[in-house]
């Protein structure tokens, strides 16, 4: 079981190296599933694992020169007080709750993996917007630390529409993103609950391994195929994870059923949003 737990956090190294996120998605299934370790103590375990690695894979874009330091760090500070705030949160709600919210949000990042990104998004005329940043900040924050999921391809577009960073920096800036969100999220869990530390450190070992490759990959392989790949191995893990979920225990838990009915709520408001958005674009 170790084996297969290691070669697995293999794979979320290579995606966040290759991609910028995506790979710690799978942090939190590979826990539960595969290591046995309750939903909330994954969830804080994967945002230590998630927030090394995404500084280890953010060395080689360093300095290839694809990191915006000021934007990054102005993005994950907003970001880092949503985090804190998901993780205390996230000390309240039932284990099967947040797993359902969980695989709603490994859907919706597959979805947005799979759709194809934009190549040359505008360049950001004049200042940041400030007000923009700040809101979707603390918004991927507040997943990041409710979920553990590192939010990189909620980052990586935001870096990329509001800031007007090409995608290749969009990538490497978000990486920094990711690590801030990271650890500030597990300083929210760590008030209620605790990490196996040994499991832990191995599994960050190989995802760290992982990112080292897949930073080499990124110049290598076309970036849609292996979006592609991964985005589909993520719905396959989101259906299983729901599936598992929403059983006949969901229904001792009416918290479970309100993150279910609110997240589906968001996703309407948000695709109304960007269609209105789209057509008022000329």
């Amino acid at each position: 079981m170790t084996a297969l737990v290691v070669a697995a956090s293999l794979l979320v190294g290579v995606s966040l190296g290759a991609l910028g996120g995506g790979g710690s998605i799978l942090t939190v299934p590979i826990l539960v599933y595969l290591a046995g370790l309750d939903a909330k103590e994954a969830i804080a375990t994967s945002l230590f694992v998630v927030g090394v690695t995404s500084l280890a894979a953010l060395v080689p874009h360093a300095r290839a020169g694809r990191v915006r330091w000021r934007t990054g760090l102005l993005f994950g500070g907003f970001s880092m007080a949503g985090a804190y705030g998901g993780g205390r949160l996230a000390e309240h709600l039932p284990s099967t709750a947040l797993l359902v919210a969980f695989a709603l949000m490994m859907l919706a990042t597959a979805v947005a993996m799979l759709r194809k990104p934009r190549r040359d998004p505008e360049k950001a005329r004049g200042p940041l917007p400030l007000k923009r940043i700040a809101v979707d900040g603390l918004a991927v924050g507040a997943v990041t630390g409710l979920v553990g999921s590192g939010g990189g391809f909620l980052v990586v577009p935001a870096l990329a529409l509001l800031a007007g960073l090409p995608m290749g920096v969009a990538v490497g800036t978000s990486l920094l993103v990711i690590a801030m969100n990271s650890f500030a999220g597990l300083a929210g869990h760590l008030s209620g609950v605790g990490i196996e530390w040994g499991l832990a450190l191995t599994v960050t070992a190989a995802a760290v391994v992982g990112s080292l490759v897949g930073g080499r990959l990124a110049g290598r392989i076309p970036q849609d195929a292996l979006r592609t790949a991964f985005g589909w191995l993520v719905i396959v893990m989101g259906v299983l994870v729901l599936a598992r979920q929403l059983d006949t225990a969901v229904w001792a838990h009416p918290v479970t059923w309100a993150v279910l009915g609110t997240s589906l709520a968001v996703a309407v408001a948000v695709r109304v949003r960007r269609t209105s958005t789209a057509r008022s674009t000329p």
